[in-house]
C-alpha cells in the first residue's frame, strides 16, 4: 500500500495558521495557499526520477540530469485551482488537466461534470491536487477518471485531510501516495473537516 506523509514544515505550519484564521480575507489565503503549493511540491517531487545527459557549461561539458517523465498536475476544480501556480512555478514544464465535480450537498456524493487531460497520461507522473480531504470521495472519483483515461503513477496532494478521507482513498486507490500539509482531527455532520479552514473554494474566489 502507497503511504500517507504530512509534511510538517514549519514555513507551511506557519502559513497553514494564517489560512485558518477566520477574519483572513481572500488575497491573503489565497497568497498562502499559492505559497504552501510551492513548498509541498518541493516534497512531493523529492523522489522523481532523473536521467542523465551530457551538457556543455562555460567551463566545459558535464554530465547533469533531467526529469525523465514528464509531470501533469490536475487540479480539481474549482478549489484545486488555488494549488496549481504554486507547482507550476516549480515545475514549470507541467501539462495540467482539469477534473470537474460537484457534490450533493445531501448524499455528499461527488459527481463528474467536466474531465480534460493531456495525452500519454500512463507515461507521467500525475499530481491530483485539491485544498481539502474530507470524506475522500471528490478524490476517489478525480482518481478514477484519471486510471480510466490511463494514469498509473498517481498522486494526492491536498492541503488538510482528516483520516476518514484518507482511509477512503486508501482502500478504493491503495497504490496512489497521499500528500498533506496538516491532518485534522474529524469530520461534522456536514461532512466539513474541524477545525479545517472552512470553505476553500468560497475563501479562495470569494463568493461568501
Amino acid at each position: 500500500m502507497a503511504g500517507v506523509e504530512v509534511l510538517n514544515h514549519p514555513l507551511i505550519t506557519h502559513k497553514l495558521t494564517q489560512m485558518r484564521k477566520k477574519d483572513t480575507g481572500t488575497k491573503d489565503f489565497r497568497e498562502n495557499l499559492d505559497e504552501i503549493a510551492e513548498l509541498m511540491a518541493y516534497e512531493v517531487c523529492r523522489d522523481l526520477p532523473t536521467q542523465p545527459v551530457e551538457i556543455e557549461t562555460p567551463m566545459g561539458k558535464c554530465v547533469g540530469y533531467e526529469l525523465s517523465k514528464k509531470v501533469v498536475i490536475v487540479p480539481i476544480l474549482r478549489a484545486g485551482i488555488g494549488l496549481l501556480d504554486g507547482i507550476r512555478r516549480l515545475v514549470p514544464t507541467a501539462k495540467v488537466g482539469f477534473v470537474g465535480l460537484y457534490r450533493d450537498e445531501e448524499t455528499l456524493e461527488p459527481h463528474e461534470y467536466y474531465a480534460k487531460f493531456p495525452k500519454n497520461l500512463d507515461e507521467a507522473i500525475v499530481m491530483v491536487v485539491d485544498p481539502m480531504l474530507a470524506t475522500g470521495g471528490s478524490a476517489c472519483a478525480a482518481i478514477r477518471v484519471l486510471k480510466e483515461h490511463g494514469a498509473k503513477n498517481i498522486r494526492l496532494v491536498c492541503l488538510v485531510g482528516v483520516m476518514e478521507g484518507v482511509k477512503a482513498v486508501q482502500a478504493e486507490h491503495p497504490d496512489v501516495d497521499i500528500y498533506l500539509a496538516a491532518m485534522d482531527d474529524h469530520l461534522n455532520e456536514n461532512g466539513y473537516i474541524v477545525p479545517g479552514l472552512g470553505d476553500a473554494g468560497d475563501r479562495i474566489f470569494g463568493t461568501k
